[in-house]
């Protein structure tokens, strides 16, 4: 009998492992886009960030996914929209100018995204650049501008931490 209720016990929390990690694979996928995305800006690469908001339009363009609960499907559909916008204007564009200016409103959508969803698998961190009055999401600490990318690469600091999923 007690075997059976250690099993019982371990298979819910097995079952609870799994519906975590399936929330945070799509929303994983997604934010590894858009990192990909702002590293291209930083390094001032309008070739490289083109394919990558290609990439993160595909994973926005996924179907979604079901194992988010009903609020945070809400509060995603309510913002998806708005980040394929920006994504596809990145995508379908080479200049470094035009691509930073979506980048600028898809950066604030997709904090208003993940920081609602808190499915992350990492540590993000929001930071903000005081020049161009703009915001955007880092896996580093370390400031790496995407606005100014070459330019004035450390422009900025830390205004927020997205801690991972569970913690």
């Amino acid at each position: 009998m007690k075997t059976l209720k250690t099993l019982s016990i371990a298979l819910v929390f097995a079952f609870a492992a799994t519906q975590a990690n399936a929330q945070s694979t799509s929303v994983d996928k997604i934010a590894q886009a858009y990192l990909g995305l702002k590293n291209a800006l930083v390094a001032s690469d309008a070739t490289v960030a083109k394919a990558k908001a290609a990439v993160l339009l595909t994973a926005l363009s996924a179907p979604a996914d079901k194992s988010l609960k009903p609020a945070q499907q809400k509060l995603l559909s309510a913002n998806l929209e708005k980040l394929k916008f920006d994504s596809r204007h990145i995508s379908e564009s080479v200049a470094i100018d035009h691509q930073r200016e979506h980048f600028e409103s898809l950066s604030k959508n997709m904090y208003t995204v993940l920081s609602g969803l808190k499915a992350n698998s990492t540590v993000l961190y929001e930071q903000y650049c005081p020049m161009k009055k703009a915001y955007w999401l880092s896996e580093n600490k370390t400031i790496q501008n995407p606005y100014y990318g070459k330019t004035m690469p450390d422009c900025g600091e830390v205004k927020a931490t997205l801690a991972p999923a569970g913690k």
